[in-house]
């Protein structure tokens, strides 16, 4: 079945901003004919503001790159109470600087409006609104260290709330107003915060370099660990730290728009640990944020998600939650001691009788599917409200009456927004396409994000039903005008076991039947994970499409939003069903379409995906002209005794290494090196602590002594993923060049 997703002229009304061009008839037209059909090819014409009276004047030239970075990302947009504005981060490349830097923007639920809040060159994240609605807190850098600030909606300067000795890492506001509850990095047996930081002092002026473990977890992700663990803690809204704040601005900063503060902030009370003394962190680490704690309705206390697992930690996935008083007086209570597995983001109810919550069923596996639990606040039952839906729901927030729950999940490709009844437990499809971010409830209808292949993430609006869909940003869209993209498609084929397997292809760019187009052919990590419809920044297709490549990505056996049965079919299988969808998609995709040039195809991956570059070099030795292998496993034992989560591998292989030796060897690439032929281009960066750096050179090392044609691109900066500018645009062009190199006709 092939199900074409075309995306044509590129245009929407828009509300008049700095950052979009005036509007036209023909445009306005455009956007109501693309409200009536919910597709990707409505979804682009939404996406973009009404500039293409300045793209007429200029024509538009490939994507590239720079394109790339440049492009303006929206996050974590926030609601105000009366529903009426919308706050959220807005980052923009700092190429001197050779970073991002992020500030609070606001825009109208109906489109006016837009306007920048902050304009401090340090950056400000983690937007809340006060309860009231007459300030917005966000995290902010100016004074030094990440403290909370908090600008009002009256006019004036924003002013800052919180002078702790420690910088903060996220925050939420209790629904009264009158607390706030952040997360700071504490030694978890220091009495107070100083402790901490007499501490850290210490560590910095000794003159040996050596770190004594007991323990594992000894390095996590990017960092190495040194004691510390996320905890926690609460503080007045009204000011909270270890020293008075004056309230005061310091230098440069700047508050624009709708800046303001009620007045100076005084001096108060020490902040409440309410993990103290846990061996355990809130937020997760190494990416976990404000989701993962909430206050109680009655903003008395405080339910927060942590794993307590002791010397058992790097191999259990046993989340759970627990309830704390907000004044410290009583050790956190567990409230999941029942569910071995995995339990997090917890939600409560508008009218505060319930608490919701998502939950996994199997421990040590880390891609399970994660169900939303009811609970009865406080001391009631709990029951399974989407057991018999097949999705892994990923983000969730009660309507206003409660009834209902608004839930992302991935879904066939794409991200999507579902409705389900909390009486029933009934699911309705709202939007299908796109990638769907940031839902929530505002004035009668719903606000979100959505970014897809052809553009990056735009708030909208639409009804509570799904309909009505409208965007209210617009903010990329004269970047977009000014360039071309390829056209998206989304086919199915008969995969390994007769399954039938999605897949992704993405026209090259001025695209001609008649024409024969090289073949770039992208495999997503995780392993379960998603080449789902969005607008990535490390692995885009529009880089590849403006190149000339066809670009294929397949979602393989382990995909998600296909069925936990489809993502659990890759464990104990990694180079098994995986392969042969990759194999039977690529001969699918080039019997469709007789344009794509099957001779002259590279494959590339990383993580997982880097594990199949190294997987295919012997198992598939003819395949492909190419590969680019990206922290990629080369050896399943080292992997093993390296990596830093140890839940991982043990699910996947079935045990530990001793335990199951045949699990790691039986799809071990280091067993096939002596067929490897095809040319490697190999990445791989020092701070990645999840599939180590030995791995890449001992790739390399095969490579280079086997004779074949390679190249390693070292960073020494750079985790799992790259993330600097700088480097991102090298990676980008290094690749490119290996490509070209290797399909030239």
């Amino acid at each position: 079945m092939l199900r074409s997703l075309g995306v044509g002229a590129l245009l929407r009304k828009t509300s008049p901003n700095r950052l979009t061009a005036p509007d036209s008839g023909w445009a306005a037209s455009l956007t109501l004919a693309c409200l009536a059909s919910l597709t990707l090819t409505c979804f682009a014409c939404l996406a973009l503001a009404a500039g293409a009276g300045s793209a007429q004047a200029q024509e538009a030239r490939p994507f590239n790159v720079h394109d790339l970075w440049e492009m303006e990302r929206i996050s974590d947009p926030q609601v105000s109470p009366d529903g009426k504005w919308v706050v959220f981060g807005l980052s923009r490349l700092d190429a001197e600087a050779n970073r991002r830097r992020s500030d609070l923007w606001m825009v109208g639920m109906d489109g006016s409006g837009l306007r920048q809040l902050t304009t401090h060159a340090a950056g400000e994240f983690n937007a809340r609104w006060a309860p009231d609605g007459s300030a917005v807190y966000f995290l902010a850098s100016r004074s030094g260290s990440v403290q909370v600030w908090r600008i009002g909606m009256a006019g004036g300067e924003a002013i800052q709330v919180t002078d702790l000795p420690l910088g903060v890492g996220s925050m939420a506001i209790a629904p009264d107003g009158k607390l706030l509850a952040v997360s700071l990095e504490v030694f978890p047996d220091c009495p107070d915060l100083q402790c901490t930081v007499d501490r850290l002092a210490q560590d910095d002026s000794r003159q040996a370099s050596g770190v004594l473990y007991d323990g594992l977890f000894i390095r996590h992700w990017d960092t190495w660990r040194d004691g510390r663990r996320s905890h926690v803690f609460v503080v007045p809204a009204e000011g909270g730290g270890s020293a008075g704040v004056s309230g005061t601005t310091p230098a440069g900063g700047t508050g624009a728009g709708y800046a303001g503060n009620p007045g100076p902030v005084p001096h108060s009370a020490t902040p409440i640990d309410l993990m103290k003394g846990m061996e355990a962190d809130c937020p997760s680490k190494p990416f976990g944020g404000p989701e993962e704690y909430t206050f109680t309705p009655d903003s008395r206390g405080v339910v927060f998600t942590a794993r307590v697992a002791g010397r058992e930690e790097p191999w259990s996935t046993n989340f759970d939650l627990f309830h704390a008083p907000a004044d410290g007086s009583a050790q956190p209570r567990l409230l999941t001691a029942d569910n071995p597995a995995w339990d997090t983001q917890p939600v409560f109810s508008p009218d505060g009788s319930t608490l919701a919550y998502l939950a996994m069923e199997r421990p040590g596996f880390e891609s399970d599917r994660f169900r939303v639990i009811l609970k009865s606040w406080p001391d009631g039952g709990t029951r399974v409200l989407t057991q018999d839906w097949d999705r892994s729901v990923g983000s969730m927030t009660f309507s206003p009456d409660g009834r209902s729950l608004l839930v992302t999940a991935q879904n066939l490709g794409n991200s999507s927004l579902f409705a389900v009844d909390v009486a029933s437990g009934s699911v309705r499809e709202l939007i299908s396409q796109g990638t769907v971010r940031y839902p929530s409830f505002a004035g009668g209808g719903i606000l979100f994000g959505m970014d897809h292949f052809r553009s990056p993430v735009e708030l909208y609006t639409a009804r509570a039903d799904g309909t009505g869909i409208r965007p209210i940003t617009s903010v990329n869209a004269q970047r977009l005008a000014r360039v071309k993209l390829g056209e998206p498609e989304q086919m199915t084929f008969r995969g390994a076991d007769d399954a039938e397997v999605y897949a992704w292809l993405v026209k090259p760019v001025d695209f001609d039947p008649a024409k024969r187009y090289p073949v770039a052919f992208i495999i997503h990590g995780g392993p379960q994970g998603s080449s789902s419809n969005n607008f990535h920044y490390r692995w885009n297709p529009q880089i590849y499409a403006a190149a000339g490549y066809a670009t294929l990505l397949v979602d393989f056996h382990g995909s998600t939003g296909y069925g936990q049965e489809f993502t659990d079919a890759i464990s104990g299988d990694w180079g098994g069903k995986p392969l042969e969808d990759l194999k039977k998609g690529m001969a699918a995709a080039l019997d469709r379409y007789p344009w794509m040039d099957g001779d002259r195809a590279c494959a590339l991956g990383a993580s997982y995906g880097g594990y199949m570059i190294n997987w295919i070099a012997g198992n598939w030795p003819d395949g492909f002209r190419c590969l680019v292998n990206h922290d990629g496993v080369f050896d399943q034992r080292l992997m093993y005794f390296a990596t830093e989560e140890l839940w991982f591998p043990e699910w996947e292989h079935g045990g530990t290494y001793w335990e199951s030796p045949q699990g790691y060897e039986m799809h071990n690439p280091v067993l096939h090196v002596d067929r490897w032929q095809t040319p490697m281009l190999v990445i791989h960066g020092a701070l990645d602590f999840r599939v180590g750096l030995e791995q890449g050179i001992a790739a390399f090392t095969a490579l280079q002594r086997r004779g074949v044609p390679s190249q390693f691109l070292y960073f020494p900066d750079e985790n799992h993923w790259v993330l600097s500018p700088a480097n991102g645009i090298l990676w980008h062009d290094t690749v490119l060049a290996w490509l070209e190199r290797w399909t030239r006709d």
